[in-house]
């Protein structure tokens, strides 16, 4: 964790909070609301006591506090009035900020009392789609500028992976489409499931029998189901691996072991678009999102 920085620039700030630099730049110098140090060559950096009040105020702010009552707020009523409105709001971005501020406070009751309220309004399918899917997004542009802490990222998936596994142990299991298995699995070194986790929920949701196999399963693992006389669908999610220069190589060894066999393999992720010029001999599916797979299956 020494490697990502615990300091964050006002560039941070703007990716994390959704507020332009410049308003930032405003609300200190007009209200005296945060309190960035300075580098020897006089460039703002912050806290992450910065960064966690910024959302606060944000949060107030969306919901109609004008930010000169929120500046003559002590930070325990900043942070009282923001958690009593989290917990009472829940709507797509007042929700995904809530989930921000769980996420940098390591607040597992907010992250909860956030879910459950949205669960009042939304069906679990919908939290995924209106809430989840841009929050993970969010978090995705927090790694590509070295914004977010490994802990960080580590402790709100747990949270939402927690919440796929226990909606799709409320299904029945009663297999309606038995003419297919699916079984899901991340490459070698692949940790990033929490798509692959939603895709199991939909399947099973729609009566298919799979088998989750889960994060980083070296190929040969799956020899099994190679052999298996069922036919198979396998799919894996591409965040980090195979690295860029191994991703065909990778792909030319699934598609060697597929051929002239009755399986097939669907791969998604941003790292497929790697792909998009291979000519593949089996039958091997590409797309670029669970989203876009959704709609086909």
């Amino acid at each position: 964790m020494n490697n990502i920085k615990q300091d964050f620039t006002i560039k941070d700030l703007e990716n994390i909070s959704g507020i332009k630099a410049h308003t930032i730049r405003i609300w200190e110098k007009r209200y005296d609301l945060l309190h960035p140090k300075r580098t020897n060559t006089n460039i703002r950096y912050y806290s992450n006591d910065s960064v966690q009040k910024l959302l606060n105020i944000v949060l107030l702010n969306k919901n109609n506090f004008k930010i000169s009552k929120i500046a003559k707020m002590s930070d325990e009523e900043l942070l009282i009035q923001s958690r009593e409105l989290a917990f009472s709001s829940g709507i797509n971005d007042e929700a995904i900020n809530s989930f921000k501020l769980s996420m940098f406070q390591f607040d597992k009751v907010l992250f909860n009392n956030t879910y459950n309220k949205l669960l009042h309004k939304k069906t679990f399918r919908e939290i995924f789609k209106d809430v989840f899917i841009p929050f993970l997004a969010d978090i995705g542009l927090m790694w590509q500028t070295d914004t977010l802490l490994p802990a960080h990222e580590h402790f709100i998936s747990n949270l939402i992976a927690q919440k796929i596994q226990i909606n799709t142990e409320k299904l029945q299991y009663s297999v309606t489409n038995s003419n297919k298995s699916y079984v899901l699995f991340l490459p070698e070194n692949e940790i990033h499931e929490l798509g692959l986790l939603y895709l199991n929920y939909e399947l099973v949701l729609r009566g298919n029998h799979t088998i989750y196999l889960g994060q980083s399963l070296p190929l040969d693992n799956l020899d099994y189901f190679f052999k298996n006389g069922r036919e198979i669908c396998f799919i894996t999610s591409m965040t980090v691996m195979p690295y860029d220069d191994k991703i065909k190589e990778y792909f030319k060894v699934i598609d060697s072991i597929l051929v002239n066999t009755n399986h097939e393999l669907i791969a998604i992720g941003r790292k497929t678009k790697l792909l998009s010029d291979t000519i593949f001999n089996s039958n091997i599916q590409l797309h670029c999102s669970v989203s876009n797979l959704l709609k086909v299956l």
